[in-house]
């Protein structure tokens, strides 16, 4: 499996090219296996930004685009390493392209990989002799099948599938592929806990119902988007109110964090804002997803403008506000006489809506207003119902 120089050659000339065009002139390259190199190709474009350590790799080879769009990338691969320990042993039930498998063996001392299909695990034999992982053991088997035969470990670790009949995407637990709730009970057998990756689209409240011993919840967004779930459960029984770890990495790589738990939230009385004060708050992906719609005004002294618009102010700046901050310039209400001359005075903003009757595409069809540039306006609701546009600029 071990790429030649020819391939790796190829691969780098045409890694910009039209991936159609270039299967259909495949005729040109009789020495070339062309579809397998395209699938490379598109894999690589898949991981460019996501997974750089092993886009840099001209080594290693992958199985298919649809692998590598579904991986973990690298922030949140080394991020799930720091929930195991040195002396560790690990199985992973769902190996996939191995990414998670690869990081989890850099710190653990021996890891198993079990994968359903024969050609992901070729090629994961193949990339972690590349990388150097010595120490995890490739086994090619369906772990609803090999039940009898898992290791006792420390740890389990599964990404249930979640594409269903005609690969068409699934977000219920049960309907993913394997069964986690059904399979729980006999893994927690075997090891001590188990670490899952869920969906993003998932619920965290019904998804804990299902999934009992769940002590800690770890809602994972890169660059303000929803990445990962990941619930860790163990086998003994703390009646342990589970923690929720919101964590968001920026652009430039560094790294936001909040930590909560669902009973702070629900027991926590929330302080509606009278007005829009100097400072416009935005949670981050993370933080929303999670719902500490109450906890971040306790912690970081900031009111929120309606209970369902999810933006936050303050009269003083709140540096270490895990979101997007801003400099609140101007606050328009909301009328129809406003739409048609807003674009004299901002011809160009970035538009978000927040529990707002409008859309952003039918806003700026209502205001003429273009995308872009340096002004950022927000369409909410205040507590009073009032309709307003805030019109904000970045905190220099």
């Amino acid at each position: 499996m071990l790429l030649t120089t020819d391939q790796i050659q190829f691969i780098q000339e045409h890694a910009t090219d039209d991936l159609t065009r270039l299967l259909l002139s495949a005729s040109k390259y009789t020495a070339l296996d062309i579809p397998f190199l395209v699938e490379q190709i598109a894999a690589r474009r898949q991981i460019r930004e996501k997974l750089p350590s092993w886009y840099m790799n001209e080594q290693l080879v992958f199985p298919t685009k649809i692998a590598a769009e579904q991986c973990s990338s690298e922030q949140t691969a080394l991020y799930k390493q720091r929930l195991v320990g040195e002396e560790w042993t690990m199985c992973d039930l769902t190996g996939g392209l191995g990414i998670d498998s690869y990081f989890f063996s850099r710190k653990v001392k021996q890891l198993v990989y079990i994968e359903r299909f024969p050609i992901y695990c070729d090629v994961a034999k193949h990339n972690f002799q590349v990388l150097g992982a010595d120490n995890i053991t490739v086994v090619n088997a369906d772990v609803t099948q090999y039940l009898d035969e898992l290791p006792k470990v420390d740890a389990f670790y599964i990404d249930p599938a979640r594409r269903g009949e005609c690969n068409k995407r699934v977000f219920a637990l049960s309907d993913c592929e394997p069964n986690l709730p059904l399979l729980l009970p006999h893994l927690l057998k075997l090891a001590p806990r188990v670490i899952a990756k869920l969906s993003p689209m998932a619920d965290i409240q019904m998804t804990l119902d299902l999934l009992p011993g769940t002590i800690s919840v770890h809602v994972l967004s890169v660059k303000n988007e929803c990445k990962e779930l990941i619930f860790v459960m163990e086998r003994e029984e703390r009646n342990q109110v589970p923690t929720i770890h919101c964590l968001n990495w920026t652009s430039d790589g560094s790294e936001s964090s909040f930590s909560f738990t669902l009973k702070e939230e629900q027991e926590t009385t929330i302080t509606m804002a009278q007005s829009i004060a100097s400072y416009l708050y935005e949670p981050n992906a993370s933080v929303l997803k999670a719902g500490a719609f109450k906890q971040i005004t306790i912690r970081f002294d900031v009111q929120k403008l309606h209970i369902s618009s999810h933006l936050y102010t303050s009269d003083r700046l709140v540096s270490n506000f895990p979101g997007r901050t801003f400099v609140v310039e101007e606050v328009y209400p909301f009328s129809g006489k406003l739409c048609k001359t807003l674009s004299k005075i901002i011809p160009q903003a970035n538009i978000t809506v927040r529990n707002f009757p409008l859309s952003v595409e039918e806003l700026r069809k209502r205001t003429k207003i273009t995308d872009g540039g340096s002004v950022y306006l927000f369409a909410s609701t205040l507590s009073d119902g009032e309709k307003v546009l805030i019109k904000c600029t970045k905190p220099i």
